[in-house]
């Protein structure tokens, strides 16, 4: 008998995972938005977020939690980090004991500067927690273009049950172990794409891009291993791969913010265009707090949040990081 599956949230990113496992498992989506509800129900598209995709015919969508999550055998949490907790708040009372949950979102909670698996376990004792993490980007997936992914758990019996639930056509997913690791890699990675954006929009070159991404990941990794992620990870698809992705790709969110402020943009006014969330922005005064608590030195977060959170301009933060003395590679900055 297969399980079912419930996934929150009607975002890009979520619709293409419950469009993913509606083609092994029974699968129900909830979303907020009823129009969002019709769409998939009625026409197997969510265009507001995924225009022009075709989603699995067998999945359902509904905008009561009760209904998604009662006979839900996987929970799978496909909200922006920082609903996270409210959403999985309002579904606990409908979970049923012991189901696994696993968390898309890729961000930190600020005030508590959590991951999203400790909400799980905070919110939710007892139930499995785990994370799908890697470089992917949801309409190239929805358009079946090979891409890789990673379910981290705790216990890998659990990842390799679930392994099948994701997996499918030129989608493939490996499981690990390293769940600290593989959820930070995709936090943190955010911020260093809004550094990378920020030079291509602001017009610098491929050298430039480079320069970012190696000291970025040198950069992330510093502070993920602090944390108690395992260095190998950080150099694997949680890591490396969805570090390169986000930088390079015009679907990156993360980058289009980045870009639009080298274009000498305001981030308000970026913001207010954008009809998906940039976890970047908000995760950026996180990493900074953690960056300081685990005394880890982040220089290129650091200009960004400048330029985030004090009004620096990108110029601001080119020049912030030309300032520093250029030392040994195995060095911060």
């Amino acid at each position: 008998m297969k399980l079912k599956a419930a996934l929150l949230g009607g975002g890009s990113w979520g619709t293409t995972v419950a469009s993913l496992m509606a083609s092994n498992t029974p699968t129900t989506m909830w979303a907020r938005s009823q129009s969002t509800v019709d769409d998939i129900n009625s026409n197997h598209r969510n265009e507001k977020y995924l225009p022009g995709s075709k989603l699995t015919p067998s999945l359902r969508a509904t905008n009561s939690i009760e209904e998604a999550v009662k006979d839900a055998d996987l929970i799978v949490m496909g909200v922006p980090s920082q609903v996270f907790r409210g959403v999985l708040e309002n579904a606990k009372p409908f979970i049923r004991p012991w189901v696994p949950i696993v968390s898309l979102s890729k961000g930190l909670e600020l005030g508590t500067k959590m991951r999203m698996t400790e909400i799980i376990e905070t919110v939710m004792p007892g139930h499995p927690a785990g994370v799908l993490t890697g470089p992917n980007l949801a309409r190239e997936i929805l358009a079946g273009q090979a891409a890789a992914s990673v379910i981290a758990m705790v216990d890998d019996n659990i990842a390799i049950s679930l392994q099948k639930v994701f997996r499918t056509g030129l989608f493939r997913v490996y499981t690990n172990d390293d769940v600290i690791g593989c959820e930070l890699g995709g936090a943190l990675k955010n911020v260093i794409a809004i550094a990378a954006g920020m030079g291509d929009g602001a017009g610098a070159g491929d050298n430039t891009r480079a320069a970012v991404i190696t000291r970025g990941l040198a950069e992330l990794t510093r502070l993920g291993v602090a944390m108690g992620g395992k260095p190998a990870t950080f150099s694997g698809l949680a890591g490396m791969g969805d570090l390169v992705a986000t930088c390079i790709s015009g679907l990156s969110r993360n980058r289009h913010v980045g870009f639009q402020l080298g274009q000498g943009r305001s981030l308000d006014e970026i913001i207010e265009e954008m009809s998906m969330v940039a976890e970047g922005v908000k995760t950026c005064g996180v990493v900074m707090e953690l960056a300081k608590e685990y005394n880890v030195e982040m220089p290129i977060t650091a200009e960004v949040y400048k330029v985030i959170q004090d009004g620096n301009t990108v110029m601001d933060a080119f020049k912030g990081l030309l300032r520093r003395r250029s030392g040994s590679e195995a060095e911060p900055g």
